[in-house]
């Protein structure tokens, strides 16, 4: 059903690779807005919990709780923040941002409780 649908939106792939201002790229542009407008009112992504995305982070890049000292303080501290005792700090934060490449909007973030 997809492939079907993007053949009569887009019957010709090659015209994919249409430059701007001509009639093609003028569609490809329409296309596009309307796929982001639809993905945006159907497919809503939420934030991850803080430390969720921390986590994710060093389990993507294979980092050890030693790793985030620099980051976050002594050992004990990382585990405290790994285990949800003990909130971020601003610092705490800035660093991670920094070498982690979080997004600060989602380190901002109030950690999300179970009902």
């Amino acid at each position: 059903m997809h492939g079907h649908a993007l053949r009569v939106w887009w019957p010709d792939p090659a015209a994919a690779k249409a430059d701007f201002g001509t009639p093609e790229g003028d569609r490809l542009d329409v296309l596009a807005t309307l796929a982001e407008a639809y993905e945006t009112r159907h497919f809503v992504m939420e934030f991850p919990d803080p430390i969720d995305a921390i986590k994710f982070s060093m389990e993507q890049k294979s980092l050890a709780p030693k790793y985030m000292e620099p980051m976050i303080g002594r050992l004990n501290r990382v585990y405290e923040i790994l285990n949800g005792t003990r909130q971020l700090t601003l610092p705490m934060i800035r660093r991670l941002h920094a070498e982690l490449g979080i997004p600060a909007e989602v380190l901002i973030r109030q950690k999300t409780t179970a009902a």
